[in-house]
């Protein structure tokens, strides 16, 4: 009887997956399902972030600090001053925009040779 070598009919079959692999998919599935029921918001909100944000801010007398007004805030007597504060437009929002709508572009490979020389190219005819 031979020892050690390749045996036939060994190992995992071709094309098939891993258990760790399989998970992996489920939970990628499971994401994007979550993702895809929330579009209509993140949509939104990744463009409003490329445009630029707007949103206003309370100044507490107390202590000075600025609060974000959020919807269901209620007036305080404690805050004086409503500012509106704005956020510059957001290049790398609106690039991942552009990206996930219009495909990202193919990155450039510079070839070069030896010392960032020209590249020698060597053709062979075969007959």
């Amino acid at each position: 009887m031979p020892r050690g070598g390749k045996r036939p009919g060994a190992g995992a079959k071709k094309g098939s997956r891993q258990k760790p692999t399989l998970q992996k998919e489920a939970m990628r599935e499971a994401v994007r399902q979550i993702v895809f029921q929330h579009m209509d918001k993140l949509m939104a909100a990744q463009i409003a972030n490329a445009a630029g944000l707007c949103y206003l801010v309370t100044r507490d007398k107390r202590t000075g600090k600025f609060l974000r007004v959020g919807e269901a805030k209620a007036s305080n007597p404690d805050e004086e001053t409503i500012e509106v504060w704005e956020k510059d437009p957001s290049v790398q929002a609106f690039t991942d925009l552009l990206n996930r709508a219009l495909d990202k572009p193919a990155e450039q490979v510079k070839v070069t040779g030896a010392d960032d020389g020209p590249v020698e190219h060597v053709f062979r005819w075969q007959t």
